[in-house]
């Protein structure tokens, strides 16, 4: 016997209900990076998953008419920074108004030109495959050219909030 959405207990969504809703799930942290005719762009983001081994390639969700989006779409490639735990700072400089957002990094760039940044715990340069509408953002598939995962512990973001991925002790038996 099936149950009505009040007896389950779920209620209409909403904006804000399924903003909420999808708060609960834990997500790793991004900076989505381009350069396009000279001018650097970057954005944090958490809308991002891998979506096919062969060939490698990934999806990222930016807001429509975002500037990063719109430089990548134009550029055709993008670069994606996967955040250690340690780098919420640079989490939140990616994040609202425009400003110079790569003043006082090292300048390092993958093989397509894509800026990247340093201490991340994986980088990912892509060519982008595809793009499709997705209500208010746009979904951008990148092909993965190259992409590194050196050694440490990913920034994570749940229910509005940065935190740190813990690691339960492995268990022997």
């Amino acid at each position: 016997m099936s149950q009505s959405l009040s007896e389950s207990g779920l209620l209409p969504a909403t904006p804000a209900s399924f903003r909420a809703a999808m708060g609960a799930f834990a997500t790793g942290v991004a900076v989505i990076t381009t350069e396009w005719q000279g001018a650097r762009h970057g954005m944090t983001v958490n809308s991002l998953t891998s979506v096919s081994l062969e060939p490698c390639l990934l999806l990222v969700c930016l807001r429509q008419g975002s500037v990063t989006g719109s430089a990548i779409q134009a550029s055709g490639a993008f670069a994606v920074n996967l955040l250690a735990a340690d780098q919420e700072a640079l989490a939140r400089r990616f994040v609202g108004a425009l400003g110079e957002r790569f003043m006082g990094l090292p300048p390092s760039c993958c093989e397509n030109g894509q800026p990247l940044l340093p201490g991340c715990v994986a980088q990912l340069s892509c060519r982008l495959h595809a793009t499709h509408p997705g209500g208010d953002h746009d979904i951008l598939v990148g092909e993965v050219a190259s992409c590194t995962a050196p050694e440490g512990a990913p920034l994570v973001f749940h229910r509005g909030r940065f935190g740190r991925f813990l690691p339960e002790a492995t268990v022997q038996g």
